[in-house]
């Protein structure tokens, strides 16, 4: 049955950013709660290992998104799984309406969005017909299936290289494969990958069709860009890190971001839609990792309640200041 849920705040994703604001909001005495299309963890739960969130040397991925969620948990974190969130709206008096797929609405005077992004795709044939059968966009989900097999990873940042790299533990070969001839990723995760000598670098080159036989994937067909020269390189998988979208497309009010859809916002971390804030990777920034993300989270959630204080007390409710960027 459908039904209509009421509390002070709506966070949006359970990833790490999203999480962080839960514990804050908590903390805080305010009603909240998490909306999360699946298990809590975002992208930690595609990353086996992290090495550089303070205070933790070496920490699975899973594993510490485990520790995020129970953190939350103890200070009265709600957390609903398998509630994927469809639309958020603000109403006429200043209250947001955000409508999962079941149909139930969770309203609220304010909402966190902390919904992350999904993997760009390469649009080329073949793309989506292997997806799962060759196919794939996170490296420790899928790479114990490739065990002494032959691979491509295809990207230039710190993704691609630090999963080509990751992925030399099971496949006999990994060919990293990017279309320019200099790479995004920090010079040291670029000197472990470059370094492996299971990974070869073709530069200056685009896959252009995924192809198989029987179901699963046989070989990517290039094409050079400096000399237009094609080429068949057979392998049985291809892990694509071309960057994510950013899950921006459930706001249903105009909100300023940048040119690549990005949220901007200000020091509060409050978008240019009053009671509207982000954190994570939805927000434009300089990076992306889960130091970045739960220290918006931190911002987010003392602005919300900063926020709430206000409108209860009737005073001017805080409002988002000019923003800079790019909008459509």
């Amino acid at each position: 049955m459908v039904a209509t849920h009421e509390y002070e705040v709506v966070i949006v994703g359970a990833g790490p950013a999203g999480m962080c604001a839960a514990l804050y909001t908590g903390r805080s005495m305010l009603r909240s709660v998490v909306l999360e299309r699946g298990f809590p963890g975002g992208e930690l739960l595609n990353t086996e290992v992290i090495e550089d969130y303070i205070g933790f040397e070496y920490v699975l991925g899973h594993e510490l998104a485990m520790k995020f969620q129970a953190h939350a948990e103890k200070f009265g974190a709600e957390i609903r799984t398998s509630t994927p969130v469809e639309s958020v709206t603000r109403r006429a008096d200043g209250i947001f309406e955000c409508v999962t797929e079941s149909g139930d609405v969770f309203v609220s005077p304010t909402v966190i969005v902390t919904a992350g992004g999904t993997p760009v795709k390469l649009d080329v044939p073949g793309e989506i017909e292997y997806a799962g059968k060759g196919v794939s966009y996170c490296a420790i989900c899928d790479g114990a299936f490739y065990k002494g097999h032959t691979i491509l990873v295809v990207g230039g940042g710190d993704a691609a290289c630090e999963e080509a790299d990751f992925l030399t533990r099971y496949a006999e070969k990994v060919y990293l494969v990017h279309r320019r001839d200099t790479f995004r990723a920090s010079k040291l995760v670029q000197q472990r990958a470059f370094a492996n000598p299971k990974i070869e670098v073709i530069t200056d080159t685009v896959v252009d069709e995924i192809v198989g036989a029987e179901g699963l994937m046989t070989h990517a067909r290039l094409r050079n860009l400096k000399t237009g020269a094609a080429s068949d390189l057979i392998a049985t998988g291809i892990f694509i890190f071309v960057g994510f979208k950013p899950n921006t497309g459930i706001i249903r009010d105009h909100v300023e971001h940048d040119a690549a859809g990005y949220l901007i916002t200000d020091a509060m971390m409050q978008t240019s839609v009053p009671g509207l804030f982000a954190a994570g990777d939805v927000r434009a920034q300089l990076t992306r990792q889960v130091t970045t993300a739960v220290g918006d989270a931190t911002t987010a959630a003392i602005g919300v309640e900063k926020y709430l204080t206000a409108r209860k007390n009737g005073q001017p409710v805080p409002a988002a200041p000019p923003m800079l960027g790019v909008t459509a």
